[in-house]
């Protein structure tokens, strides 16, 4: 009989609490709760977890310090993936999370369903990165571009690139599909493991961040492209005259 997965939630809120352990329990997952940020980082300590759900706004430490000490962890043992559960819905709070090493984010108030649903999709594709990674030991290259999906570490022309842990899971696809076009919701559905309308913008977001990381120019980005009314594509080289003219994604027509 298989172990059941161990999922920790870090939420203040006893009502929502309690209606995330009852939706992750049915599911058939082990799911502990601290009611605050202090048994937060007591019940981290106590891992490995397979997965965290984590309030921002808490009492004693506040998430984002839990955060840190969740990659902290993942750095030196099993990765676990975390999703943000917060009533700061603002974009600067999201991508703060997501710099952080969060792997996905929903705003209060939020289904729970669709939470149930993201974390199984988390879990689906964190064993499926432990897989591939598995079969595909030693570096993965493109062009000046290099990965490697056992110690997630990448490069860009020899110079160490630091990626968060979802910025380094799309490059690594895009890396392993060099010239394919991708949609958003081809990439939402691959990389994040879910396909929802309306949130192309996750998206978006990853890919211009990506680009600060990997482009010489993010402005006039040569790597990771634009494809107009289709999507993004990852070209072989570093992008030479020729190509397809990039577009901004925030500025672009929905693929």
């Amino acid at each position: 009989m298989d172990t059941p997965k161990r999922v920790l939630i870090v939420e203040d809120e006893a009502h929502i609490a309690e209606l995330m352990r009852m939706h992750l329990a049915d599911e058939g997952y082990a799911v502990t709760h601290a009611a605050d940020g202090h048994a937060g980082l007591q019940a981290l300590a106590r891992g490995p977890w397979d997965a965290l759900v984590l309030d921002l706004m808490l009492p004693g430490v506040d998430g984002l310090e839990i955060c840190r000490a969740a990659r902290a962890h993942s750095a030196v043992g099993r990765y676990t993936p975390i999703i943000i559960t917060s009533a700061r819905s603002s974009e600067v709070h999201r991508i703060l999370g997501l710099e952080l090493g969060a792997d996905d984010y929903l705003a209060k108030p939020f289904s729970v369903l669709e939470l149930v649903a993201r974390v199984r999709a988390l879990l689906r594709r964190s064993e499926a990165m432990a897989r591939s990674a598995r079969v595909e030991a030693g570096r993965l290259e493109v062009g000046q571009l290099a990965l490697d999906p056992v110690t997630r570490e990448a490069w860009v022309e020899g110079r160490a690139i630091d990626l968060t842990p979802r910025e380094f899971d799309l490059l690594h696809f895009f890396a392993r599909h060099p010239g394919r076009v991708f949609s958003r919701l081809e990439l939402l559905d691959k990389v994040w493991g879910y396909q929802h309308d309306g949130y192309e913008h996750t998206v978006n977001t990853h890919i211009n961040r990506l680009r600060t990381k990997v482009e010489a120019d993010p402005g006039a980005p040569r790597r990771i492209l634009t494809v107009w009314g289709r999507g993004y594509r990852l070209v072989a080289g570093t992008g030479a005259e020729g190509e397809a003219a990039p577009v901004d994604a925030a500025t672009e027509p929905p693929p």
